[in-house]
């Protein structure tokens, strides 16, 4: 039976609507996922852009990142990757002038200035506080609350062990004979050596001290036999 023009007029204008919900349903799925990936992106431009440093820069945030996911992932638990991602990327902000305050520390100080970096990225601002947690326990010596919080907290304590502690904190000696000098960065060794282990909290964290305690105790070890014990270093 043919229908009447009104009648299918009617039907087009309705499956018109149909038609643009769904477009208008896809579109606003893509941009959502879009805002996603850009504050992913702009927090990584910003670390890339802003912590230029070898010991605390960009490059140990992407370590930290790709470590804590990967402990994690060893002992089977499942962390918010958005508040691991901002909290990695972003935990040493302190650390970097404007930022920095000498009075403060740089994990609490960070903590409370990570907001107005997140603030208009697309980071969703509800978990604000989870990567807050986070970035304050971020050190060796604190005490984790919450999964992300706990594998941010390991790898960055794993990171000042092995050979990529002995690098980063040698990479802060200062090539003018100011302080940390030669022997003042092989303290700051020792004491890495005897502090941070224990403080690694993890089963998979835990697991992977014992080679970086040995990779820092070799080349100790090594450095002090070929220095005579750092009086020619």
């Amino acid at each position: 039976m043919l229908m009447r023009g009104t009648a299918f007029r009617t039907m087009g204008m309705t499956l018109l609507m149909i038609t643009n919900i769904g477009f208008t349903s896809a579109s606003s799925a893509a941009d959502s996922q879009s805002a996603v990936l850009d504050w992913h992106s702009t927090v990584r431009k910003f670390a890339a852009e802003h912590f230029k440093q070898p010991a605390w820069g960009y490059s140990h945030s992407v370590r930290d990142y790709s470590l804590a996911r990967d402990l994690a992932k060893e002992d089977h638990v499942q962390l918010d990757d958005d508040v691991l991602f901002a909290a990695a990327f972003l935990h040493d902000i302190a650390a970097f002038s404007p930022w920095e305050n000498e009075k403060l520390g740089h994990s609490d100080v960070g903590a409370d200035v990570v907001a107005k970096i997140l603030q208009g990225t697309g980071f969703p601002m509800a978990k604000l506080e989870a990567v807050r947690g986070a970035i304050r326990t971020h050190m060796y010596y604190r005490d984790p609350v919450g999964p992300e919080a706990l594998y941010l907290h390991d790898a960055d304590a794993l990171d000042w062990l092995g050979a990529i502690g002995v690098a980063r904190i040698i990479a802060l000696v200062d090539p003018n004979g100011g302080s940390p000098d030669g022997p003042g960065v092989i303290k700051m060794l020792d004491e890495n050596l005897e502090k941070v282990p224990s403080r690694v909290l993890s089963p998979a964290g835990r697991a992977r001290v014992p080679q970086r305690k040995t990779e820092l105790q070799e080349f100790l070890v090594n450095l002090r036999r070929e220095s005579d014990n750092l009086a020619a270093l």
